[in-house]
């Protein structure tokens, strides 16, 4: 059963009888629910009764009825509000521009617009690089999706898809102090996508591709790479690849084996997977076997593939294992999952090699469970922030894309990111290293700063 969670955090608005047992009664029967209760608040009282405030996490909307159903049976208590949490913070979206320069007179109205503003303009006409300079452009990130791969959702369409990109803009400013803008696209035509951003691209200086399905999502990011003159990133591409290398550098320290000696497993050959192969490859990665839906991917048989899976096929796969995911994994040392849920039983594993690692990586249910999977695995890591080493995006893309506006980076080579990866590999001291702790938490402060280190380091180079 799903655990409790801040995603299902509930709000309650009650009135009860004013005595210690009423709130405790009220704690006691949401906790036997279920529920963790997170916090009890007194809003008002008339000496009679008491408003009180309560909050709790919930594994899900059901459970949050029967939560409610419950506290209304009680006693001398009425529900006077049900509140989502979740949905409260996303109510009237959760970014907003503010000015960076105060308008109180007309003196700072002279400058910050007309008439002072012309000559600023004139500046940049005469000499457009100075708009990186004078402008936003400096340090925006346009986020542009289609909804057509939205999380564990697919195609939901630019609308649905609004609030993961307004919270992509929110962690890049919070963890990269990097101004991001949610760009959602009506539209799936590659070729309109391209165009569009194209047309858009002056106003920013780096491009966040996000959430957009593959194939096309290679086909789009390529050419834009060619067109235009500022750095495009597909963070669902190279943000996992780049963070899933940086826990395995960890990973391998603790059960000392070295990449290029490990047999991988790779389940999940879409846009994830594709760029995670490629970049554990250019690391020295030898021997990687990706899974599709239909068995292991190998070059004797690419027939009906599309170009970027007819390359995987042909460039993995050294052994030419064919099969099953379950099969595949006899001596195994790694499986890296970026596909789906519940493909695996813990006991599957038994067939790995001693010591081996496991990266289930599926949002919200990850392909094996990790719980069970410790039993077989030296060094479990999941997508999910509540189990250890969180392999999340987040310790990527707001560095980096700081890193790139401070050097003015364009080209985002596989170097360049495997660097990226070093840089958050690296956060953790090597005494520190523990199977629970190979990569560094969300909110560890020191990541984005690393991250941008290694790209200006890599700069200079």
């Amino acid at each position: 059963m799903a655990q409790p969670s801040p995603s299902y955090t509930v709000a309650l608005h009650l009135e009860v009888p004013a005595s210690q047992k009423a709130v405790t009664t009220l704690v006691d029967t949401a906790s036997a629910t279920g529920a963790i209760v997170n916090g009890v608040d007194v809003a008002d009282t008339d000496g009679d009764t008491l408003i009180v405030d309560l909050t709790a996490d919930t594994r899900d909307s059901k459970h949050r009825g029967e939560l409610v159903e419950a506290l209304k049976a009680l006693e001398g208590v009425t529900v006077h509000n049900v509140g989502d949490s979740t949905f409260l913070a996303h109510v009237g979206g959760k970014v907003e521009i503010a000015p960076r320069t105060p308008i109180h007179n007309r003196r700072d109205l002279a400058r910050v617009y007309t008439p002072g503003v012309a000559r600023v303009c004139k500046a940049i006409y005469d000499h457009p690089e100075r708009a990186r300079q004078l402008t936003i452009k400096r340090n925006t990130v346009a986020v542009v999706t289609d909804g057509t791969a939205v999380l564990g959702l697919g195609d939901i369409g630019p609308k649905a898809s609004m609030p993961v990109m307004e919270g992509k803009a929110v962690l890049f400013k919070q963890f990269g102090g990097v101004d991001a803008w949610p760009v959602a696209l009506d539209t799936k035509d590659p070729e309109e996508i391209i165009q569009i951003v194209k047309a858009i691209a002056p106003a920013y200086g780096g491009i966040n591709l996000e959430d957009i399905a593959a194939p096309k999502c290679f086909d789009i990011e390529a050419r834009l790479r060619e067109e235009l003159d500022i750095p495009v990133f597909h963070d669902d591409q190279h943000g996992t690849a780049v963070v899933t290398l940086a826990a395995l550098i960890n990973a391998l320290k603790i059960v000392g084996k070295k990449i290029e000696d490990v047999r991988i497993v790779l389940s999940g050959v879409g846009a994830a997977g594709t760029a995670i192969a490629k970049l554990l490859m250019a690391h020295g990665a030898t021997d990687i076997v990706g899974y599709g839906r239909d068995g292991a991917l190998d070059g004797a048989h690419t027939e009906g593939m599309n170009e970027h899976r007819k390359w995987l096929a042909e460039n993995t796969n050294p052994r030419g294992v064919t099969g099953s995911l379950k099969e595949g994994l006899k001596g195994a040392d790694v499986f890296i999952g970026v596909s789906g849920p519940n493909l695996l039983q813990p006991e599957d594993l038994a067939v790995m090699n001693k010591d081996a690692i496991v990266f289930a990586m599926a949002n919200p249910t990850p392909e094996v469970d990790p719980i069970g999977a410790a039993d077989y695995a030296a060094v479990v890591a999941t997508g999910r922030s509540d189990f250890p080493n969180q392999i999340n995006n987040v310790l990527v893309f707001p560095g980096l894309f700081r890193g790139l506006l401070d050097t003015g980076i364009v080209d985002i080579s596989t170097d360049l990111l495997r660097a990226a990866a070093t840089g958050i590999a690296g956060v953790i001291a090597a005494e520190e290293l523990s199977p629970v702790y190979i990569i560094p938490g969300a909110f560890d402060t020191r990541v984005a700063e690393a991250v941008a280190r290694a790209v200006r380091k890599f700069a200079e180079s």
